[in-house]
């Protein structure tokens, strides 16, 4: 008999979980980070669920960013999208013009949730914000482009600083060949948001007319009559003269990796990139990293936010947008800023995640202390209307038109001015594309 007790007993309790869990609040939240740092995610996911008993998130990887918003836009045809989706900073526009969201600052409003938006970066949240400053999605994993360097390298070659300038760094180059011949001195592979946004950025050139497309859907890419087309033009000269080495995944190593297992000297790439250096370097490599550097004569301006934000989607119960809302409102407090940098390499968004950070030293040593650099360089000049991103439809086509004609001037193919002027001319065609099926609507 007492045994039956126990069994009956423990029965009830598992009934009584089941039904404890049934009880919850479920809502989905599609990601498109992978790997190590989808697994972080997944992470997040679980304090939230661990924090309170309410509600339960369900997070679902779908393996890249752009699976992740096309995944999304089918399972909408067939009202299965999620609550959440995470989009990266290339599929803005798209989104603000679908008006297939709930904006986070009125969701937030709604469930008098109180979050100080003032209290995100602008190099940040201007990204993600309206005309008027209104948060319409809720920035995440965020980082900006910095470059990579090895120390030893560059003191063997008569530097005890890296590069301010460009012009610096081309000097360094020839000196690191004169004393490294037979060494890799810079790691390079075509990047889109490396050479061509964040370049603009700090030097507070446009990308594209109509300040980078925040006045209007009518905008025309100008890239290929900017300082970017010398820039690339110099760029192309370093690889002919041997003085930089393409490094792809598909011929190997990519630019990371080679700097991390010291067959480069130098990269650029995401501050996002700090923690895989670090877990991958070869033992002894000694290295830093530093702003990216900006042509002789040109007053630096800060840099833009890349990475992704978190975006509420339409057509979802009150009670998931409630639970979307305690997730945002978790992920918004200083401790969640604390976990995500510590176990990722991205930044904090907020003022007051980065000043708990500063406050607890987390910058003072390795494998943080470097990533502080980030954070500079995004907020070096408070934002201008070259500065604060890009409004540009279609603008994940653009990014491929871009890199196509880059790899087929590398390639030999075609002179550099001529590859910018065709990547310029079919991403214009995105644009009236973009113009079209939005025509007589402008941007929030």
């Amino acid at each position: 008999m007492k045994a039956t007790f126990i069994s009956a007993f423990a029965v009830a309790a598992v009934l009584g979980g089941a039904a404890q869990a049934q009880d919850k609040i479920t809502f989905e939240y599609w990601y498109g980070l992978s790997g190590y740092l989808g697994d972080v995610v997944q992470k997040t996911c679980d304090r939230f669920n661990a924090a309170q008993d309410t509600y339960e998130i369900h997070c679902v990887g779908q393996e890249g960013y752009a699976n992740a918003v096309q995944n999304t836009i089918a399972a909408f045809r067939a009202g299965q999208h999620p609550t959440i989706v995470q989009s990266f900073d290339a599929g803005t526009p798209d989104l603000m013009m679908s008006g297939q969201f709930y904006p986070v600052y009125e969701m937030m409003a709604d469930y008098d949730i109180d979050i100080d938006w003032t209290d995100y970066f602008p190099g940040i949240s201007n990204y993600y914000a309206t005309s008027k400053g209104d948060m319409v999605a809720m920035p995440f994993n965020s980082s900006t482009a910095v470059m990579y360097y090895n120390i030893d390298d560059l003191a063997a070659a008569g530097w005890n600083r890296p590069p301010e300038t460009w012009e610096e760094f081309e000097q360094i180059l020839n000196d690191l060949d004169a004393v490294q011949p037979d060494h890799c001195h810079y790691g390079y592979s075509p990047s889109s948001w490396v050479d061509l946004e964040q370049f603009s950025m700090a030097h507070g050139i446009p990308v594209a007319t109509r300040n980078n497309g925040y006045d209007g859907t009518d905008a025309e890419y100008v890239f290929n009559t900017t300082l970017h087309a010398k820039h690339m033009e110099n760029q192309l000269r370093w690889y002919k003269e041997g003085l930089a080495e393409i490094k792809t995944t598909q011929g190997g190593l990519n630019t990371r990796d080679a700097f991390a297992q010291n067959i480069c000297s130098f990269y650029f790439g995401s501050i996002a990139g700090h923690a895989g250096v670090h877990a991958t370097a070869v033992e002894g490599l000694n290295w830093d990293v530093a702003m990216l550097p900006v042509y002789e004569g040109t007053e630096r301006k800060n840099t833009v936010v890349g990475g992704a934000a978190l975006w509420v989607l339409a057509g979802k119960s009150e009670d998931e947008y409630r639970g979307a809302a305690e997730y945002l409102k978790f992920l918004a407090t200083p401790d969640s800023a604390l976990f995500w940098s510590t176990n990722t390499g991205y930044i904090p968004v907020t003022l007051s995640g980065y000043q708990k950070m500063m406050d607890e030293g987390f910058y003072d040593k390795a494998p943080y202390k470097g990533r502080e650099v980030a954070i500079e360089s995004l907020t070096y000049t408070p934002v201008t209307p070259l500065t604060r991103g890009l409004r540009l439809g279609g603008f994940m086509q653009t990014r491929k038109e871009w890199t196509a004609e880059m790899e087929a001037a590398f390639a030999g193919q075609k002179p550099m001015q001529e590859a910018l002027d065709v990547a310029a001319e079919r991403s214009n065609k995105v644009l009236r594309n973009f113009e079209r099926t939005y025509k007589g609507k402008t941007f929030p």
